[in-house]
């Protein structure tokens, strides 16, 4: 008997880590996930976007219009950056994360200062705006790696019935 052959590449299994962590996103607009990873494919950390602890998911806005203050932007932290605080000042160093959508300028500089040397992506849909020029113009200047990924895979079914495993 030989080996199975549709197991998942490294890429597919930690972006798939990434995208089930982004399900515990209460943000009803985008839900994104991160995992972060060293050179030995040992996950480090995981995070997704979502309200600092202690901040109530009914309190505080969810919308995307209107005065900043009654839209979720000035209170959600993003999942690259909840993932790098999520590693509680483990050395990052040399390691990749994965995140669905291209990261921000804000999460850029969280990347770079940790030491990820490396992006891996699935969505590049915001390249046009500000914010992701000067990630792009960081990561450059810094020396992070930028890998855009198509997977192998369009979808991956998880059944949580104990029947099916």
């Amino acid at each position: 008997m030989s080996k199975r052959k549709e197991y998942l590449s490294w890429d597919d299994y930690f972006m798939a880590v990434a995208l089930l962590s982004a399900k515990r996103s209460k943000d009803p607009n985008t839900q994104v996930g991160a995992c972060i990873v060293n050179k030995n494919n040992i996950i480090e950390s995981i995070g997704y976007n979502g309200l600092p602890k202690g901040c109530s998911d009914d309190e505080f806005p969810w919308g995307n219009e209107g005065d900043a203050l009654d839209t979720k932007y000035p209170f959600v932290v993003h999942a690259e950056l909840n993932a790098i605080l999520n590693a509680k000042g483990k050395d990052l160093s040399n390691c990749r994360i994965y995140v669905a959508l291209f990261p921000c300028n804000e999460c850029a500089k969280a990347i770079i200062q940790s030491g990820i040397n490396e992006v891996v992506y699935l969505s590049d849909k915001y390249a046009n705006t500000d914010s992701v020029k000067a990630s792009k113009r960081m990561f450059k200047a810094a020396g992070v790696n930028l890998k855009q990924i198509e997977s192998a895979h369009e979808k991956i079914d998880l059944s949580l019935n104990i029947k099916d495993v």
